[in-house]
């Protein structure tokens, strides 16, 4: 049998049998919500799922929770680890580069949404159609609800591509709605666990666009997101979070993000096209040089953002000196 042939025998085979989902879930301290989302898990019409657990130092019942899960669950693969303590992103990041952690799909998950039971299914669906050597990242909408999982609304639906212009200055997706493959996973991997980024979420939209890889957003929901008091980072929605986005601007938050996420970028250039590469050193030249020279570089990069309004706040944020 030649390579190729041998390749696509491969592929149909594995499309015979039903891909495994790794759930990587952070926690700390979250035994108010926790169970909910794990009895949300529990139901998903998609079965071959295990689920890890990385705790950052719960005080609370939280690991008792997930302990009892683990016995009811048995024989299903439940793992839960102790985390690295450095915040979140770092949490999520040390189970994505965990060696131990194998499937074929990756599924990021908060302690304290409720999943829709085709949550799995849906982005399964969708990830089984893509070419497995191409990184490929799902990701979806949600159904924003209170602390009492009251309805509030939902997240914007995008109507711009979901590409790297877009992930350099813009994260569109929460991670407790992405699912990826096995490509996209060798991607962060390449990357390190250690990277300093603002966010997993957006540095996984930024590594899978950036690198080549394809970006599904799912304008339907896939989970009911939690907003409450102890949320590390909640939506991001209405005229409150756009001020606290104008203010971080003001204050170079923003441009420190960028500043983290470009030099955590770094690790991984050889990997990018290009065209991607072109479309980095212009964005990078924005952030310096006269008011004109920013301009020209950040019309030449293509950077934007998903709405007039955010994209006017860009433009300014460049004739400020504060991307």
């Amino acid at each position: 049998m030649k390579p190729a042939e041998r390749k696509t025998h491969m592929q149909a085979k594995k499309k015979l049998q039903a891909p495994s989902v790794v759930i990587l879930m952070g926690t700390f301290n979250g035994e108010s919500y926790i169970l909910e989302q794990l009895s949300s898990i529990a139901r998903q019409t998609f079965d071959r799922w295990s689920l890890w657990a990385s705790d950052d130092g719960s005080t609370d019942g939280t690991l008792e929770i997930l302990h009892r899960f683990q016995a009811e669950q048995s024989p299903r693969e439940i793992v839960v680890l102790k985390g690295p303590a450095l915040g979140f992103a770092a949490n999520f990041l040390s189970m994505v580069c965990n060696p131990l952690v194998v499937g074929d799909y990756y599924a990021y998950a908060d302690q304290d949404d409720i999943w829709d039971a085709d949550k799995l299914e849906r982005a399964v669906r969708w990830l089984n159609e893509q070419d497995p050597d191409v990184p490929a990242l799902y990701c979806s909408s949600t159904t924003l609800v209170d602390s009492n999982n009251k309805l509030l609304g939902q997240s914007p639906r995008y109507r711009r591509p979901a590409a790297f212009k877009n992930a350099l200055v813009q994260s569109i997706a929460s991670g407790n709605t992405m699912v990826f493959n096995q490509a996209a996973r060798a991607a962060l991997l390449a990357a390190g666990a250690d990277v300093k980024v603002p966010a997993h979420d957006w540095w996984t939209y930024l590594v899978v666009s950036g690198v080549g890889g394809n970006v599904m957003f799912d304008p339907l929901p896939t989970l009911r997101y939690r907003q409450h008091g102890s949320n590390l980072i909640g939506a991001g929605v209405g005229w409150v979070a756009r001020i606290r986005r104008l203010r971080g601007m003001f204050m170079s938050q923003t441009r420190h993000l960028h500043e983290q996420n470009l030099d955590a970028l770094q690790r991984i250039r050889s990997l990018f096209p290009p065209h991607q590469i072109e479309c980095w050193d212009a964005f990078a030249q924005a952030r310096q040089g006269s008011i004109v020279n920013r301009l020209f570089a950040l019309r030449r990069s293509g950077a934007y953002r998903q709405t007039r309004l955010s994209n006017f706040t860009l433009v300014l944020a460049a004739v400020l000196g504060k991307l």
